[in-house]
């Protein structure tokens, strides 16, 4: 599985102390036309979020505040990577399992999806992602 990592342009005004800024356009620095942002916070740090994959949605997921581990799964190979910098961004495709772990108290992490929520979209159960797998080679 080859997960697509994003690093995005930080831009700053070194002639004040102003802060940065990060812009985030479809097609540009997003691969797709964003459909739906939400944003997933308070998280007790031993809890988990997400333990499921999408039939047809992408979404590119962004700690824009603190960190948290995802999990990504594809049927085949699982890897779980480190979100811990707003400039960085992963891209979870679609029939991928996803899965969020090790939240830092101060963790927002930002989804940006090329859908509308759609619950059908939705594959809950792990046993049925893998079945759903094997049927797609």
């Amino acid at each position: 599985m080859k997960i697509t990592n994003f690093t995005f342009n930080i831009n700053r005004d070194d002639s004040c102390e102003c802060g940065s800024l990060i812009a985030l356009e479809e097609y540009k620095n997003i691969p797709f036309a964003i459909k739906r942002v939400y944003y997933i916070y308070g998280v007790d740090t031993k809890l988990s979020r997400g333990a499921h994959a999408h039939r047809k949605s992408n979404q590119i997921l962004i700690s824009v505040c603190g960190s948290c581990e995802i999990l990504f799964d594809d049927g085949q190979d699982r890897e779980t990577i480190l979100l811990d910098k707003p400039e960085h961004g992963l891209y979870q495709k679609a029939m991928v399992w996803g899965e969020m772990h090790k939240f830092s108290k101060d963790c927002v992490l930002m989804v940006l999806s090329d859908s509308y929520y759609e619950e059908k979209d939705y594959i809950r159960n792990y046993d049925e992602f893998l079945a759903l797998c094997k049927e797609s080679v």
